[in-house]
């Protein structure tokens, strides 16, 4: 038995896409392509600080969640957004976390709910709920791949 067994498809699905759009030049890639409606994968190199093997390597893992597609015009690929595939994956996102978000918070630290995060704060070591903008370590970039 596979350990991802354990947990469920909505789950799973959500944490691919994640996993995809997880670095900031996949994003600007994205913002990219909304701008420019389609371009050529040159073209994206070009207004990216990256080489085009890596704007490349990005595409691919856009690609392979379906939010975007490239066709082959002579030596190149015009690449430009699916819509339809955003849209399904919008959808996935807002069930999964409605009914997260609509949970009714009652804590006892002061802080309004909704605004409360578990956190484990470096500097204090130990778990406690505090204000989202104190979780944030904006000296640290976290990728995983």
């Amino acid at each position: 038995m596979n350990k991802s067994d354990n947990f469920s498809e909505q789950q799973k699905e959500l944490a691919r896409f994640a996993r995809a759009i997880s670095h900031p030049a996949r994003l600007a890639i994205l913002q990219y392509l909304a701008e420019t409606r389609t371009c050529i994968s040159g073209d994206i190199s070009d207004s990216l600080p990256l080489s085009r093997s890596t704007v490349s390597q990005h595409l691919k893992e856009l690609r392979s969640i379906g939010i975007i597609h490239g066709e082959i015009e002579g030596l190149k690929i015009n690449y430009c957004l699916c819509s339809d595939e955003i849209d399904r994956w919008l959808g996935l996102f807002v069930n999964f976390f409605e009914p997260v978000r609509n949970v009714d918070i009652t804590c006892e630290t002061g802080i309004k709910p909704k605004t409360v995060v578990a956190a484990v704060l470096p500097e204090k070591g130990e778990k406690e709920a505090v204000a989202p903008e104190e979780v944030i370590n904006k000296s640290q970039d976290i990728f995983f791949f």
